[in-house]
């Protein structure tokens, strides 16, 4: 392991926070200095601090917490004002230029400030035990490069660390399978294309990643930026793999911004650029923040765009140095005329672009992308296609899972050719192949579906957290078996995932009486009343599961069953939510327990607020008035009140109002 010397004195780190107040529950975001790994490490931090109200602290050096504030796309700025930024002082590092005419494209360069970052463990551990003292949990967010930082987290009675992993799970699941000599679970055909490890990094980034592993098992979970619309395949293999570490895997992503459907209207020579292009028609061109050409390289992709006769953006920049405040930047040298010559079919941009909005405009049809998991993530949210041209680290398994498994891309170049000149030509065919032909449309036709796919369940707080949570359902055997049978349009696979608790408690089934004076449903009654029967069998449960590793229960149960759940209030560590069914009759017996459970505290509702429902709501006629509940409902009293619904003004309005109601539920839930 390499040595580690530590910064000491953490007295001068600073906070845009000022002075740490007292907190309830504060979480911390570790991230590592890159910009993949600090701009989604930011992304969490926001979705946390505005969907939960949790103080959250983004802790790093001064360079890079600007550095992500700078260069923050399409997140809400109120969101990110809600961060602390808390500044650790970092030793001085060298700032070296990217060396463009490298046969590898892994960047080098940036190891000194890499080296640096890895000095601050005692800063951390400072700020860490300061936040302990003032809250009564901390939960700490690091990337795993990071983990030797935040070890001290172990010695904090009441902290808990969580690894974010900014690479893809397939790419995790790949590594860990290398590591512990495990196969690979695929297809033959695909292993045969599968890239190798060759080449990705250097000796000493293995070496680096190599030292933090002594310091994983202090985790006790990991999450990931993806889900399992995306890799539910391989989330379910890296379980298994990740069984050998008993550790909880969460998929939580992706954690873009939640507004990236509806494009910024801000002033961008980018979006102002697309706005005048055709739907689908362009191709979004950018390598990220660590990818530098060589002149020879620029221009062999100049004139593969400009022979492919396609509309293009091109983000032309160098790579980052360690601290990209420091240094002038290298002026990359485009073919003569070339700007000239694409005007109005392409434009050439240096500077920092929107790359989320650009993916998610109207006009954008393909991203040339080097595959970095944000880069990937982006584009599958937004249902763009890509150009796969990996140039290192994770980015190659990235491009593998893109084109050859979700089928949403096409490969510029194999990984094994990696140091050969990509030619024009080839260039010219992939984006002809991709952006204007029958084959391009058919991947893109794949992309969007699976970017519609994804949005379609990804509200911000209904599914984000849905991974692997256990989930008890307790009730008598026919109650259990009913609710399974009688389910509607639920996931099956969502329905595996619930543990039912059958009890064998037998009571009478007689059968309605269609004659009875009034419609209350009194054949139910036995099954109301062996209620009381399953009191034991939740208590012993509850017992049971408090017993485990669970730092956290909740309890959700209808109303009438307040008396069976009474001992749950026993229990610390548990949380007893009261759900209001949407039958509210209580019986006299079981209103009394109810009563009694909830210490006199409930609500009444009359009948009258129900007889006002449709009144209120004016979404359908009503067939008789519930004052009039006696009497014979006559077939003139039906045909009333289906032609008012069907085949008259007076319905024509109530379908308007009820779909403007589904409307706003919607966009409420949504939002």
């Amino acid at each position: 392991m390499e040595d580690q010397t530590e910064v000491g004195n953490s007295d001068i780190s600073t906070s845009m926070c000022g002075n740490l107040k007292q907190d309830e529950v504060a979480v911390v975001m570790v991230p590592f200095p890159g910009q993949g790994h600090l701009n989604q490490l930011l992304q969490l931090a926001c979705l946390i601090s505005s969907s939960y109200d949790l103080p959250v602290y983004y802790v790093g050096s001064t360079t890079n917490n600007l550095q992500v504030r700078v260069r923050e796309n399409a997140l809400n700025p109120s969101d990110i004002a809600k961060i602390c930024f808390h500044d650790i002082p970092t030793p001085e590092f060298a700032s070296p230029p990217p060396d463009p005419n490298a046969l590898s494209k892994f960047p080098s360069h940036l190891e000194p400030s890499w080296d640096a970052c890895m000095l601050l463990r005692e800063p951390f551990a400072s700020f860490l035990r300061d936040i302990s003292s003032k809250s009564r949990r901390v939960v700490v967010i690091h990337d795993s490069l990071m983990s030797y930082n935040v070890q001290d987290v172990s010695s904090l009675h009441n902290a808990e660390s969580y690894i974010f992993n900014c690479i893809s799970v397939f790419t995790l699941y790949c590594l860990i399978c290398l590591s512990v000599g495990i196969p690979v679970q695929l297809e033959e055909e695909l292993l045969k294309k599968l890239p190798s490890l060759e080449g990705i990094m250097t000796d000493k980034i293995k070496a680096r990643g190599a030292s933090q592993s002594p310091y994983l098992d202090i985790k006790s979970g990991d999450i990931h930026n993806t889900s399992k619309v995306i890799e539910g395949e391989f989330l379910d293999l890296l379980a298994q793999v990740g069984g050998i570490q008993n550790k909880k895997q969460w998929a939580i992503g992706p954690i873009l911004p939640t507004k990236l459907d509806r494009v910024s209207n801000r002033e961008n020579i980018c979006l102002d650029w697309l706005n005048k292009q055709p739907p689908r028609s362009v191709l979004y061109v950018s390598f990220g923040t660590t990818t530098s050409f060589s002149d020879r390289e620029i221009k062999e992709l100049a004139m593969g765009l400009e022979q492919s006769k396609q509309r293009f953006i091109w983000v032309l920049r160098d790579a980052d140095r360690g601290d990209i405040f420091t240094g002038k930047a290298r002026k990359v040298e485009l073919p003569e005329g070339f700007e000239e010559r694409v005007k109005g079919v392409g434009l050439v941009v240096r500077d920092w672009a929107p790359q989320p909005e650009i993916l998610a405009h109207l006009s954008t049809g393909g991203f040339m992308s080097h595959c970095g998991w944000n880069s990937c993530i982006e584009s599958i949210t937004m249902g763009v296609p890509i150009a796969a041209w990996p140039m290192h680290s994770d980015q190659p398994k990235n491009g593998f899972l893109m084109t050859e498994i979700l089928k949403i891309g096409l490969i510029v170049r194999e990984w094994e050719k990696r140091e050969d000149l990509v030619s024009a030509s080839t260039i010219e065919n992939v984006v002809r192949k991709l952006m204007a032909s029958e084959e391009g449309d058919a991947i893109r036709k794949i992309a969007e579906e699976l970017g519609e796919a994804r949005k379609a369940i990804s509200s911000p707080l209904s599914t984000r957290f849905h991974v692997h949570i256990p989930v008890h359902y307790v009730g008598t055997t026919s109650h259990v078996q009913q609710a399974k049978a009688w389910v509607h349009g639920l996931d099956p696979q969502t329905i595996t995932n619930i543990q039912f608790y059958e009890n064998q408690i037998p009571f009478e089934t007689p059968l309605p009486n269609p004659n009875a004076p009034h419609k209350f449903p009194n054949q139910l009654n036995p099954s109301f009343c062996i209620a009381s029967h399953l009191r034991d069998p939740v208590c012993s449960l509850v017992r049971e599961l408090v017993s485990t590793d669970h730092n956290k229960m909740v309890v959700i149960y209808d109303t009438l069953k307040s008396w069976v759940v009474q001992v749950c209030l026993k229990f610390q560590i548990l949380n007893a939510t009261v759900s209001i069914p949407s039958q509210l009759f209580i019986g006299i017996r079981t209103f009394g327990k109810l009563k009694e459970s909830l210490h006199g505290q409930c609500i009444r509702i009359t009948a009258k607020e129900f007889s006002t429902c449709n009144k209120v709501s004016k979404i359908g006629p009503t067939v008789r008035p519930w004052a009039r509940r006696d009497e014979h409902v006559t077939s003139e009293m039906n045909g009333t009140a289906v032609k008012t619904l069907i085949a008259s003004t007076e319905g024509d309005e109530t379908r308007k109002r009820s779909a403007a109601n589904l409307s706003n539920a919607i966009k409420n839930n949504s939002d």
